[in-house]
């Protein structure tokens, strides 16, 4: 077995290599680096509304100012339908003109194609060239060159119009870029400040409200066609007759409320709404009552003219969104190009049919999909709750640093602050918004930042152990530590990757966290530690470096040193006496987790089950028999109401609905039924996901946690050997399946949030192994006549202090998130909590054993001397009297 890395070279002893020498140039780059970050952090403490246009900073997330989340998916088939339909009644007046028989004309949206067979076979050719001109015309009409429609005659008399793929995409592309624009106006109307519109996926649109704690008016707005069309009535047909209508013409029902009248529209439109210029709200002179003035650009007011000219005494519909409005009788030409919408109007109603209208129409239903409200009073919990964890944990951190490895300690220390400042800069520069679990990807950067230099400080004590000399010893601990400081970190980047890809909303934001703060602490960890070390050894010029205790050294020295150590020197535990032992009880241990996987089961998040969610705060104690029995008396499924927190935190669980129109209408009516028995109850947030999202949702945090294993073993295998891999997977693969054991055990929800952190676990797991493989990389090529079983032992006890200096960095950064970070993120962190000891448990009685029992091939050890011969010593040399 072996390593396929460069041998390890001998550091020069010149004191003034560059690797401990830093140019002036070096050194006022990094300064500038230092303070750009610095600048950049800057506008952070400011006001928005004080700073200069240019000036980029950090917005607060949804969850921590409080405000609406808003998914909305386009109704592709809608525009299918509507495309279809307008060939269909244009072919019907082409034809007639044309003196055309045909039979059974009709629009088939599912087989996305018109069809209809002529009555002469000889006449299929003309009747195919006029549906073909007509298809052409709109096309042209609508601004695009590329023909969506492609028409065929059969011998038999039967012509075919269907909608390419071409033309779907292109229809589709369209109605999401259209529909953005106009959601944009619509939520611009309202004076929402600072919305976010944008385009998620293929047919949605992702629409967030700062600060808007009740989205339901904005919703009615944002989620209406809002297509005015004027048509004539057909005053032949009789509607209340029922039956089907005739060819052209369409029963729609009337707008006001409680009516049942039916109208006989026909479905040629006179006049289209999107000829309006303006529309505002305003009172009829006469009545006093509410109406909508509109008015119409040239091309509208000339057809406008033209109708209400030619039918002088017959009833004219307004109709939006497939209601007739109104249907008053033409009394005489309107030719000013202005007219007025009277109705049952209120003032907000007419206001709100005036920003539609002056918004332009959909080009299809929108739907809500998911929902996610977030009360400014929760947001402020949030930030509290951050900020204390985040106080808390850097604190544990600092101290844990400063004691286990003294000046050392304390340089890295300084290094992590500005790691945190130049974290805080990268999410400024990119304009980045701050969430809970941007907050929980900090606190996480606290513990894994420092892993780098416990790894650089392990390295110099052991070179001070062998011999070395302080600049020496200096060189080959930055030297040897930054190859295995590169791995590790890279597992890590990889299960932010395959997070940040598959991820959704606020998990992004934790992925990119995480991943600046990798990035950085690489940089701060390997140049600016080492360039404080070097002006602390060049004005110092120490005879020994402080990383040992000596006794009868004074008070301040004795400061500088360490004062304690996690695991004692020069250990030689043999933990592979344990292998077989520790395989089966990890085997065993990860079968029964699997099984209670699946029974009784993950308790799965609304995420990833669909559903709503719903936290209520009412004026005084919740009366939860009361609420229980209102909110079950609306018939939305199994209602679990339980106290969240105090005694007025009411959390309200239903089930998913049969569709996204439903999980709306359920929302509204539990906010209904909570005010009628608590009058000022509060709806501190709202979750609510369609089944379609959650499944989506759960199949990409699947696929995000298999990518993320066969990225780790690519990468391992490239870097060691294929056994490393493959222990390395084997061994993260067990340490899910007992993290996800624990959640079942303890009723942890399982949700976007604990996928990120078993996530950051495997990350870390990963990480774990790879300083371990590393040095058993680097013991295979120094002692090769060592048994395996023995080197393998070695290796683990080499790196035991670093494994666990982690793990404790690690853990002081999590538990105060677990305790301090509210009922969001203490799930994510007891996951995490979990995950760190069982990463740390496995890397030495898990993955070590299988690398041992693969490795077994290596190449035996050299007969046994003869009878009275020196046997050559393969172990390590003793270290150096300087360890004391």
């Amino acid at each position: 077995m072996q390593a396929r890395a460069a041998p390890l070279r001998a550091p020069a002893k010149d004191a003034n290599r560059p690797m401990m020498y830093f140019a002036r140039w070096k050194t006022a780059a990094i300064g500038a680096v230092l303070l750009l970050g610095v600048l950049l952090c800057l506008p952070n403490l400011f006001p928005a509304s004080s700073l200069p246009d240019w000036a980029r900073r950090i917005s607060l997330g949804l969850d921590l100012r409080g405000g609406s989340y808003l998914l909305l998916e386009v109704d592709l088939n809608a525009v299918v339908r509507e495309r279809l339909e307008g060939l269909a009644d244009g072919a019907r007046t082409r034809l007639r003109n044309a003196n055309i028989g045909y039979v059974n004309l009709s629009a088939d949206p599912a087989g996305r194609r018109v069809s209809f067979r002529v009555r002469d076979p000889a006449q299929a050719e003309p009747a195919a060239r006029q549906v073909r001109e007509l298809a052409n015309q709109i096309t042209t009409s609508a601004g695009t060159s590329v023909p969506d429609i492609e028409v065929a005659a059969a011998p038999d008399g039967t012509v075919t119009a269907t909608l390419t793929e071409a033309g779907l995409r292109s229809k589709a592309t369209g109605a999401v870029e259209q529909s953005i624009e106009i959601v944009r106006r619509r939520v611009d109307e309202t004076g929402v400040a600072e919305a976010l519109v944008a385009r998620q996926g293929q047919n949605r649109v992702l629409v967030q409200l700062p600060g808007v704690e009740d989205p339901n008016r904005i919703k009615e707005l944002i989620g209406k066609t809002a297509k005015m069309t004027f048509h004539l009535l057909d005053e032949g047909a009789n509607p209340a007759a029922g039956g089907a209508p005739p060819p052209g013409v369409m029963f729609l029902p009337g707008d006001r409320a409680g009516a049942q009248e039916r109208y006989a529209v026909r479905r040629r439109v006179e006049v289209d709404g999107g000829n309006l210029t303006d529309a505002r709200a305003g009172q009829d002179s006469r009545t006093g009552e509410w109406v909508v003035n509109f008015a119409f650009d040239s091309v509208g007011t000339r057809r406008f003219a033209d109708t209400t000219r030619q039918n002088v005494g017959r009833p004219f519909a307004i109709v939006l969104d497939e209601r007739v409005i109104t249907a008053p009788v033409i009394r005489e030409p309107i030719t000013g190009g202005r007219g007025q919408i009277s109705g049952s109007f209120t003032a907000q109603s007419a206001n709100d049919l005036a920003v539609l209208l002056r918004a332009g129409a959909l080009p299809a239903p929108l739907t809500v999909v998911e929902e996610r409200s977030v009360g400014p009073e929760l947001g402020a919990d949030a930030i509290r709750a951050g900020m204390i964890s985040l106080a808390v944990g850097t604190a544990f951190v600092f101290l844990y640093m400063g004691l286990a490895y003294g000046l050392f300690g304390w340089f890295a220390n300084i290094a992590l602050m500005f790691n945190i400042v130049l974290l805080l800069a990268g999410l400024s520069l990119l304009e980045a918004t701050l969430t809970l679990p941007g907050i929980a990807g900090i606190v996480l950067t606290l513990g894994t930042a420092l892993d780098a230099n416990i790894l650089i400080n392990e390295r110099i004590r052991e070179e001070v152990q062998n011999g070395r000399s302080p600049i020496n010893a200096l060189e080959a601990g930055y030297t040897r530590a930054s190859g295995t400081i590169l791995d590790s970190n890279l597992t890590n980047l990889i299960a932010m990757v395959c997070l940040y890809v598959f991820g959704s909303g606020p998990v992004k934001g934790f992925a990119v966290t995480v991943s600046i703060g990798t990035v950085v602490q690489m940089w701060t960890a390997t140049v600016l530690t080492r360039l404080m070390v070097a002006w602390w050894y060049r004005r110092t010029r120490p005879s020994e470096l402080p990383v040992f205790q000596r006794p009868g050294l004074p008070l301040l020295e004795r400061l500088r040193r360490p004062l304690f150590r996690v695991f004692p020197d020069n250990t030689r535990i043999p933990f592979m006496r344990g292998a077989r032992i520790g395989l089966i009880v990890s085997a065993i241990l990860s079968s029964v987790s699997l099984a209670i996987a699946f029974y009784p089961g993950l308790e799965k998040g609304v995420d990833f089950k669909g559903g709503i969610t719903m936290e209520l705060r009412t004026p005084g104690p919740a009366d939860l028999a009361r609420l229980r029995s209102a909110v079950s008396g609306l018939n939305l499924g199994d209602v679990g109401l339980q106290e969240f927190g105090d005694a007025s935190t009411v959390l309200v669980r239903l089930p998913v609905q049969a569709d996204e129109a439903g999980t709306q209408t359920a929302v509204n009516a539990v906010r209904g039924a909570a005010e009628g028995v608590a009058p000022g109850t509060r709806v501190l947030r709202v979750e609510a996901v369609g089944n379609r999202i959650s499944a989506e949702l759960f199949q990409g945090g699947l696929l995000a946690l298999g990518l993320s294993f066969l990225a780790m073993l690519l990468y391992i295998w490239f870097r060691f050997e294929w056994h490393f891999g493959i222990a390395a997977i084997a061994t993260l693969l067990l340490d899910t399946t007992k993290t996800v054991g624990l959640m079942v055990l303890f009723g942890i929800e399982f949700n976007l949030t604990t996928v990120a952190a078993i996530l950051t676990v495997i990350g870390f797991s990963a990480n774990d192994k790879v300083v371990v493989f590393d040095r058993m990389r680097e013991n295979l090529r120094r002692y090769k006549a060592m048994p395996m079983r023995e080197l393998v032992d070695l290796s683990i006890n080499e790196t035991m202090n670093r494994s666990i200096g982690t793990s404790v960095t690690l853990l002081l950064a999590a538990l105060p998130l677990a305790m301090f970070g509210g009922d969001t993120l203490s799930g994510f962190a007891w996951v995490m909590v979990a995950g760190i000891v069982i990463s740390a448990a496995s890397s030495v009685f898990i993955a070590a054993p299988i690398v041992l029992f693969a490795g077994k091939d290596r190449a035996p050890p050299p007969p046994a001397p003869a009878a009275g011969a020196r046997v050559p010593d393969k172990r390590p040399a003793a270290p150096s009297p300087v360890g004391g």
